[in-house]
């Protein structure tokens, strides 16, 4: 998630993201320790100036079209019985696709492969179907979750596929070397409304004097 290096809040005004979710601050590579201290101090700042921002803006209401299309749309698997497939098949195909085509080590054709896979694999989420009922059934916790998973999916593939070199954890076997001009840019990935994702690049600040040294000192 895209956030405001001071603030911590995204794109979408009253939203903060800190911690793992939130994408810039340790790049290609980050180490499982930084998580902590990622945590602590981004944490911090966005609960901070969270409280700020609605001191400053009242609370707004919410159109009950809006709710009612969004209860329908959740418990819509609920009502195609045997006609739909099941939560559990389209997720661990999608682990799988990612697994197989977007791991360790990437390339262009496996890249392309997965992206076409997962638009297979949201046209069978838009028929997915759960039993039981609403209290405590994992099963349509991850039919809701479904969306969510292969928005991040189809991001990290394109995401990958246009990063034409290796960098960090990022390894492409057929791009092995790093590209120091690529790595003057973050890659910028926004969904529309309708579903679409577009990707787009964004320069990289130049780094302050006395950051540059601290970096030197420990290189």
């Amino acid at each position: 998630i895209r956030v405001d290096a001071e603030t911590q809040m995204s794109t979408v005004p009253g939203l903060f993201a800190a911690g793992e979710c939130a994408a810039g601050l340790h790049g290609a590579n980050r180490l499982g320790g930084n998580s902590l201290s990622d945590l602590l101090v981004f944490g911090e700042r966005a609960g901070r100036y969270a409280a700020a921002f609605a001191t400053k803006h009242p609370a707004t209401s919410v159109d009950a079209g809006d709710l009612d299309a969004a209860g329908e749309a959740a418990l819509a698997p609920f009502g195609r019985g045997a006609q739909g497939e099941g939560p559990y098949d389209i997720e661990r195909d999608l682990q799988d696709t990612m697994q197989d085509l977007v791991g360790i080590v990437r390339t262009e054709s496996e890249m392309t492969a997965a992206l076409e896979r997962l638009t297979d694999l949201r046209r069978r989420t838009r028929e997915v179907a759960v039993t039981g009922n609403r209290e405590y059934n994992p099963g349509w916790h991850t039919a809701l979750d479904l969306d969510n998973l292969l928005t991040v999916a189809e991001a990290v593939a394109k995401a990958a596929l246009a990063r034409q070199e290796s960098r960090g954890a990022h390894f492409r076997s057929d791009y092995p070397d790093k590209d120091p001009a690529a790595g003057q840019y973050n890659q910028i990935l926004e969904q529309a409304a309708d579903g679409t994702m577009t990707l787009s690049r964004a320069p990289i600040p130049e780094m302050r004097p006395d950051l540059k040294q601290v970096i030197e000192e420990m290189g």
